[in-house]
């Protein structure tokens, strides 16, 4: 048996294609334990109680995989960090928290989305600490949703501006963030997606071999995972998306 990791497919009406593909993977599926999904699964998730045609499709692969026995794990993105309990039970996921530690045979992972680890870009993590605010969620998820839809839409606008003004360096991880998250968690591992560069990273500290693993982004043609399975360990792979 396997376990899967995927983030950042940015699921939108806007590429049916990717959604396609997407169910079709599930589909292949077949020899999944468990399937993580590390943030920004959709490109904006504006309440659990908002019924569009790609959201129902999507619950309804999803469910259909936890039916079949693969364990399925959820964990906020900086775009969809409103899915809810609601979103969990209609799909048969279990919500996980950022900085959650799972076990892989005899080694300990740290899981993350990975923005939280951009302590360069000064703007988006002021930004990140509002967002997450209980309070301003509760006040966000009591207005209508046509309100929501609008503010989801200028929210996007504004972070492809602010974007593309940013030096590369300033959106990627910092180092510092990255040895703490992995000495605070007591790991050697960490697997995150959230800034589209997807590599293994190795290096060593204070005589203790470390790695990061980075998911890449999806498109309507490739998707990118991390597959671990007792005999391989954990593998990196992009691959085409069949529709």
């Amino acid at each position: 048996m396997a376990v899967y990791f995927i983030s950042d497919l940015h699921l939108n009406l806007q590429q049916p294609a990717m959604t396609a593909g997407f169910l079709n993977y599930l589909k292949s599926l077949n020899d999944a334990e468990r399937l993580y999904i590390l943030g920004d699964f959709f490109e904006a998730w504006i309440g659990d109680d908002v019924s569009t045609p790609l959201n129902d499709a999507v619950e309804q692969g999803l469910k259909a995989l936890s039916d079949s026995g693969c364990e399925l794990f959820i964990m906020h993105g900086n775009r969809d960090f409103l899915i809810g309990n609601a979103f969990c039970q209609r799909t048969g996921a279990t919500l996980i928290d950022e900085n959650t530690v799972i076990q892989l045979g005899d080694q300990q992972v740290l899981l993350l989305h990975g923005d939280h680890l951009c302590l360069d870009d000064v703007e988006y993590q002021k930004v990140r600490l509002m967002l997450r605010n209980p309070a301003w969620q509760a006040d966000f998820l009591s207005k209508t949703i046509p309100e929501r839809i609008e503010f989801a839409k200028q929210a996007r606008d504004q972070s492809k501006a602010s974007g593309q003004m940013k030096a590369d360096d300033i959106m990627d991880v910092t180092q510092s963030a990255v040895d703490d998250a992995l000495s605070q968690s007591d790991t050697r591992i960490m697997i995150h997606g959230h800034t589209h560069r997807p590599k293994v990273h190795e290096w060593e500290l204070d005589g203790q071999q470390r790695q990061r693993w980075v998911l890449g982004d999806w498109s309507e043609s490739q998707g990118w995972q991390i597959r671990w399975t007792e005999s391989d360990g954990l593998q990196l792979s992009q691959f085409d998306l069949s529709h």
